[in-house]
């Protein structure tokens, strides 16, 4: 399909996109004039084809990067809509307030009753304002440890969907115990004696991101990141210029295949070819596929069993030989 807006177009994705604009016009062209131009139209489509995968199959960690943060991409209320036949979503962590840009509630996964967590940034200016950009409060780690711990209590599996740039970084929100809540999530969800997955969907940014990111299954999409920081604020850290972020994501090895290869993750989820916004309905399909996939096997092992796997899984990250 065309794109005729280039808002949302990356710079390294407008070769492809310039191509395909060009392939419908021409469909529009021959319909409204009666020309033959169906062996042009071939000739640009294998064209176009071969662009894209060219320029997917090669993509720099930084562009991955910017495919992570494409406003186009399927948020956390896409995924729990498509995924689930049911979800209640509830509010408030009983101490301060609600908080928007945390979702979390009870879902019905095909044969599964599970809690599911999540990030959500939002679409529109007036959204993403609601939701504050996807970056929690204290009070939004502390709504989805009251419903993690639900799912605890009546033994339902927790799904976590992880995308945040990072937690909110506000003078109201260090008052009321950003670390401690972050930190006290840390330590809680290493103790529930249910099945845990975690899954990057976008951005895996910090504390913000590893505030509901303890589990048995850590897996990454295909053009997400995870890191301790940002490629821009590590830029301006160590180069003191926010512009060296390309530069930055290369030296912090922050994509899914990274993060494999070093074993903090278990699996990659491959996206649609052109990132999970070109057709959000089959990365979602996928996801899903492959988290029941990791649910089976994780409901078959006893609970005590379950927390040993998982401590001893984050002891070993990090462990080297010399």
């Amino acid at each position: 399909m065309a794109i005729k807006n280039n808002k949302f177009v990356l710079e390294f994705e407008k070769p492809v996109v310039e191509l395909e604009n060009k392939i419908a016009e021409m469909r529009e062209y021959a319909m409204s004039t009666g020309l033959e131009l169906e062996d042009d139209i071939k000739r640009l489509e294998k064209k176009a084809k071969q662009l894209r995968k060219e320029i997917y199959s090669n993509l720099t960690r930084w562009q991955r990067v910017q495919l992570a943060r494409h406003p186009l991409r399927p948020y956390t209320l896409d995924y729990i809509n498509k995924m689930c036949q049911y979800f209640e979503e509830l509010h408030g962590d009983r101490r301060f307030a609600d908080d928007p840009a945390i979702v979390a509630g009870l879902a019905k996964l095909d044969q599964y009753s599970v809690v599911i967590v999540g990030q959500q940034k939002g679409r529109d200016t007036k959204d993403k304002l609601y939701r504050n950009f996807g970056m929690p409060n204290p009070e939004g780690y502390r709504k989805a440890l009251r419903v993690m711990e639900l799912g605890a209590k009546f033994g339902k599996p927790i799904i976590t969907l992880i995308d945040t740039p990072g937690a909110y970084p506000g003078i109201g929100a260090e008052e009321r115990g950003q670390a401690e809540a972050i930190a006290y999530n840390l330590y809680a969800m290493s103790h529930m004696p249910v099945p845990i997955i975690n899954v990057i969907i976008g951005e895996g940014a910090s504390g913000g991101a590893l505030g509901i990111g303890v589990g048995d299954r850590i897996l990454m999409m295909e053009n997400t990141w995870y890191s301790v920081i940002s490629p821009e604020g590590c830029a301006a850290i160590l180069w003191r210029d926010a512009a060296a972020a390309p530069t930055a994501a290369e030296a912090m090895k922050v994509t899914a295949e990274d993060l494999q290869k070093l074993d903090i993750i278990d699996e990659v989820i491959p996206e649609p070819e052109g990132g999970a916004h070109h057709n959000p309905d089959e990365a979602i399909a996928t996801v899903k596929k492959v988290i029941l996939k990791h649910l089976e096997e994780l409901m078959q092992i006893p609970p005590q069993e379950l927390v040993e796997q998982r401590i001893k899984k984050y002891e070993k990250m990090g462990a080297w030989t010399e």
